[in-house]
């Protein structure tokens, strides 16, 4: 028996030795379990929907001897898509010396359709070590086209311009070209404006966004109320509307003319005329500090009474005294005197046609002359007459 256990204990000493010799004879390393580590700082980040994620990770050789192995991306969520790349290639395989590490790039595009929630997948190094990933989506994404304002609503009166600031989204995956429209009402006018320049289409790049400033001028003959003003980007594969919004709150407008309506007088040259103005508040909103200036011919002067007017309420009016003096070198004919009052909401002109009549004085002065001509005619005619 003891013969018997010492004969089987040389026989395994053998195999043991045979074993050994055939693991030392071969060429390929052993890797011992834990030998490569796979390292990134951000292991689970936040994003929105189309970002493009770029991890830097880091191979590290714990072991004695060279390792090699392959390189791949696990579990990688449908829809998304992943690049390894290393020394400015694109890497399927990579090898790391004992006791040194490699640095590579793991690229992951996110999609734009994605549903809110949280992510996972794995950068792994054969079955040698592996480096769980997860990427939380903060919001829903769509393959789309955005229009958005903080400020839709926008209130001001007839003659204001209405400025919206709008952003336009390109939440798909190429560059898009959109042309730019507006549905307004008929006399409203709208124009729009992208990088300091006026813009009837604008381009967007694949998950960008662009800023458009859309200018509203209302209808000369708008009336109270509120307005709505869609807008549109588009083209053939994509489009997106937004409703602008329009208060208005009343309108400015005045009229200058006489009591009588009569826009015409006379005045001696060297003398003066007071005429009445009657200034009317056509509009629905109240007018404040309205003055008068006159734009009249050489040498004439112009004068109001009162010179500003500081309120005048929606449909009421007023009357001004308006003095002219004619200059004492002008001669008899037909002269024109413009007269405007002015708001700072609106404005009113009025032409008069002022017909200078020559002094009486001039008059007999002229009746004398012709006279005393007549008058030698005569002594003329006599004198010689006879001859």
């Amino acid at each position: 028996m003891t013969r018997f256990l010492r004969i089987i204990t040389h026989a395994c000493l053998a195999l043991m030795l045979c074993i050994g010799f055939l693991i030392a004879s071969t060429g390929s390393p052993v890797h011992a379990a834990g030998g490569l580590t796979l390292y990134t700082t951000y292991t689970s980040i936040s994003v929105p929907p189309g970002e493009s994620l770029n991890y830097s990770v880091e191979l590290k050789n714990n072991s004695g001897s060279v390792i090699t192995a392959p390189i791949s991306v696990t579990d990688l969520p449908e829809g998304w898509t992943a690049k390894i790349s290393g020394g400015g290639w694109d890497l399927n395989e990579i090898s790391v010396m004992p006791d040194s590490s490699q640095t590579i790039s793991l690229d992951v595009t996110v999609p734009m359709q994605i549903d809110k929630g949280t992510y996972r997948f794995t950068l792994s190094a054969g079955s040698l070590a592996s480096l769980p990933l997860s990427v939380n989506i903060t919001e829903k994404g769509t393959y789309q086209t955005e229009l958005t304002t903080d400020q839709a609503n926008l209130e001001g009166h007839s003659d204001a311009t209405f400025t919206y600031s709008v952003n336009l989204s390109n939440r798909t995956a190429e560059k898009q070209t959109y042309a730019l429209t507006a549905q307004a009402e008929k006399g409203w006018d709208v124009t729009f404006t992208a990088d300091s320049k006026q813009v009837s289409s604008v381009e967007v790049d694949p998950g960008a966004d662009k800023s458009i400033t859309v200018d509203v001028k209302p209808a000369e003959n708008v009336t109270q109320g509120t307005f709505k003003i869609p807008i549109r980007a588009s083209n053939q594969t994509t489009n997106s509307e937004l409703e602008l919004e329009a208060v208005i709150t009343g309108k400015y407008s005045m009229e200058l003319t006489t009591p009588s309506g009569l826009l015409s007088t006379d005045i001696k040259a060297g003398g003066d005329k007071t005429v009445e103005l009657l200034v009317k508040n056509t509009g629905t909103a109240d007018l404040t500090n309205i003055n008068f200036t006159s734009t009249a011919p050489t040498n004439w002067e112009v004068s109001f009474n009162p010179k500003t007017v500081d309120k005048l309420a929606a449909g009421k009016s007023t009357t001004v005294e308006a003095k002219l003096t004619a200059s004492d070198k002008a001669i008899a004919g037909d002269y024109v005197t413009d007269i405007t009052a002015q708001a700072a909401e609106s404005s009113s002109n009025a032409s008069f046609r002022v017909a200078v009549k020559g002094s009486v004085l001039w008059g007999w002065i002229g009746v004398l002359i012709i006279l005393v001509i007549l008058g030698g005619i005569y002594v003329l005619i006599r004198k010689y007459g006879r001859r």
